[in-house]
């Protein structure tokens, strides 16, 4: 049995939306190392009509790769070198700009470039000249299309050695919804070349799937389980997606998985139409708590005893250098460093009060006699309750 309530909350969030960031995958922008007007003339045509709805719009798009690859005639192979990814990136990030201005100079909207790197979320200056600027682009009506700046970052580009939590961003899924949720936007909309996340079929063995997951109010164990592995073409897959969609309930907002290929699509989506899988959540994380768990980069990692992590997941406590079992990396003071227990296990994130020397310190005078070091009274502190985000590693 449907939940009514929830699925007319869905509608009316996707009818309502007023900001929204699309994400468009490798498999729409590009074919063959071409530009595939035949996908995106109509997502422009709706686009340029949105905007004259007063909607604001923000672009995040793959290809450039691909089309520098095509633009040089190299083997898709040649790519399994970052340098050789860079140089691509470089000579696609043009073509992908001016094959953008073509589509919509005719439709009266105005186009921004803006290439980005993980430091322009990890240093706080950066992080907030970044909102301001998306903030004066929007208010000027113009449509900001924004890529990861490849030619001088590998962060998305060295996507075959990427470890798990290693990156901030290591495909655009991710880096639209961190986008999204910096603007605050109320929808993030991600188009690939399949209907959503889908259900397994029948024989429940992968690859065998099912009918599309219409409507998702959180992210188990088990939906993850339904995604795994690279999409062809492109760096994320449909595990990135539902990871993107996680930033986005967290940031209050919807996200939508949904088949950029269906010329409709994003009429349909903006009229609260049930099309491909929407995540929607009622709650919502803090701005700067979500700095700390999605964009602001671990520095280093503290080990923590079982009574700290006790202490800290089940009430609201700081963390005491009492409870500190060792630190780990170099970090400096307001630096963000993952939490772990003794076994390894990341249970949360928070902003260092202290550098990596002073909480060695700090760690090793807790014992003394009181007034003897700088772990006693306030300075004990390592983490503020304040700065903590509990995460969920199911």
């Amino acid at each position: 049995m449907k939940n009514t309530s929830l699925e007319d909350d869905r509608a009316e969030r996707l009818r309502s939306a007023r900001r929204a960031v699309i994400k468009l995958g490798t498999g729409i922008v590009t074919g063959d190392g071409q530009f595939n007007v035949q996908h995106l003339d109509p997502l422009a045509q709706t686009i340029a009509r949105l905007k004259k709805e007063r909607r604001q719009i923000i672009l995040v798009s793959s290809g450039a790769v691909g089309l520098g690859r095509g633009q040089l005639r190299l083997h898709r192979d040649r790519l399994n070198d970052v340098v050789m990814r860079q140089a691509c990136a470089a000579v696609g990030q043009s073509l992908l700009m001016h094959e953008y201005e073509k589509l919509f100079e005719n439709r009266g909207v105005h186009l921004a470039q803006v290439l980005l790197t993980e430091g322009d979320f990890v240093d706080r200056a950066r992080y907030s000249n970044l909102r301001q600027t998306m903030e004066a682009l929007l208010k000027l009506g113009v449509l900001p299309i924004v890529n990861e700046n490849d030619t001088v970052s590998t962060a998305e580009l060295d996507y075959l050695n990427v470890r798990a939590g290693e990156r901030i961003f290591s495909d655009n899924d991710r880096l639209a919804a961190l986008v999204m949720s910096h603007v605050e936007a109320d929808l993030l909309i991600l188009l690939t070349d399949v209907d959503g996340l889908m259900e397994l079929g029948p024989s429940r063995t992968r690859g065998a799937k099912g009918n599309v997951i219409p409507l998702v109010e959180e992210i188990s164990p088990e939906l993850k389980g339904l995604a795994s592995g690279p999409s062809e073409g492109g760096r994320g897959g449909m595990l990135t997606k539902l990871e993107a969609a996680e930033i986005a309930m967290h940031a209050g907002g919807v996200a939508v998985i949904a088949n950029g290929k269906n010329p409709e699509i994003l009429d349909r989506i903006f009229a609260g139409d049930s099309v491909g899988t929407v995540f929607v959540s009622r709650t919502r994380m803090a701005g700067k708590r979500r700095w700390i768990a999605y964009a602001a980069g671990v520095r280093g990692r503290v080990i923590v005893n079982t009574g700290a992590r006790d202490a800290l997941t089940g009430g609201k406590a700081s963390l005491l250098a009492s409870g500190v079992v060792r630190v780990e990396g170099e970090f400096d003071a307001m630096e963000v460093v993952t939490i772990s227990d003794s076994e390894g296990h990341e249970f949360a994130r928070g902003i260092s009060n202290f550098s990596r020397a002073d909480a060695d310190g700090m760690i090793g005078s807790h014992s003394e006699a009181p007034g003897k070091g700088r772990a006693n009274g306030r300075a004990s502190v390592l983490v503020k309750r304040d700065n903590i985000v509990l995460l969920d590693r199911k």
